[in-house]
């Protein structure tokens, strides 16, 4: 079985070359898109229930479904792991988008206060 590290390195690499969502154009809806989907992915996972009350829950609603569903389907290590595990990897997972997408980027306009 893969260490956390290896697991936060393949569910990064699915985001990167499977999800578009994480190219938003600015850096706060970059990391409420994380915030949001990774939240919901991680709750998905370890079977409790999401609220899509609003409208945008609902979008982020279904990129986790997808992101949680493809999770399974691909890494059979996650039916190993408790619920707490799952959620410390996801955490670990989303600072590492945060930070790839976000923090770490070299993409200035992310950080203009006028875009």
């Amino acid at each position: 079985m893969p260490d956390i590290n290896e697991k936060i390195a393949q569910l990064e690499n699915f985001i990167m070359k499977k999800c578009l969502w994480q190219f938003h154009s600015r850096a706060w809806d970059r990391k409420r898109q994380n915030e949001n989907i990774l939240g919901m992915t991680s709750k998905l996972l370890c079977g409790e229930s999401v609220d899509t009350s609003r409208p945008e829950d609902k979008c982020y609603w279904v990129d986790a479904s997808h992101l949680a569903e493809s999770y399974r389907e691909k890494f059979d290590w996650l039916s190993g792991m408790s619920n707490d595990e799952i959620r410390e990897l996801m955490q670990a997972l989303k600072e590492r988008i945060d930070f790839v997408t976000v923090d770490g980027s070299l993409n200035e306009e992310l950080k203009d206060p006028r875009y």
